[in-house]
């Protein structure tokens, strides 16, 4: 079961939120929110409140009876660049500096840990089976 969420048009650059972000992907949900609240970094709010809605919506679809918060991992977040507003600095004799007040879109989703973690790692026994099946070809050829 999976749960999205995205957050359009966030305040800060998003070289910096992917930063964060990449602290987060693959964690589960309550380590996730644990380490947002403790980040010094501006990045850290934004993105734990989409994921705090990607697993609400987790659990609006399934309810809270069939899953809990800590059943779900951060599957993958997702931060594209958004527009950039100029404003200008008046400077001396008469100049003006351009600012840059840059945006970004976050997108997360999160899925129950069983689903994550077949989607993340490999299985052991398919992986076995390909190299099995690369060792025949390669003894024929």
């Amino acid at each position: 079961m999976e749960g999205k969420a995205q957050s359009l048009f966030c305040r800060g650059s998003a070289r910096k939120m992917r930063q964060v972000a990449a602290l987060v992907r693959g964690v589960p949900v309550d380590r996730a929110t644990a380490m947002l609240r403790l980040l010094p970094k501006q990045a850290a709010v934004p993105l734990a409140k989409v994921i705090a809605a990607a697993t609400a919506n987790a659990l609006a679809i399934e309810g809270t009876a069939h899953h809990k918060t800590e059943d779900f991992l951060v599957a993958d977040v997702r931060i594209d660049g958004g527009p950039i507003a100029r404003r200008f600095r008046a400077v001396g004799m008469g100049r003006a500096y351009r600012i840059r007040k840059r945006y970004c879109h976050v997108r997360v989703m999160v899925s129950d840990e069983a689903h994550g973690r077949q989607s993340l790692k490999p299985d052991k026994a398919k992986s076995a089976a390909t190299v099995a099946k690369r060792k025949s070809a390669e003894k024929k050829v």
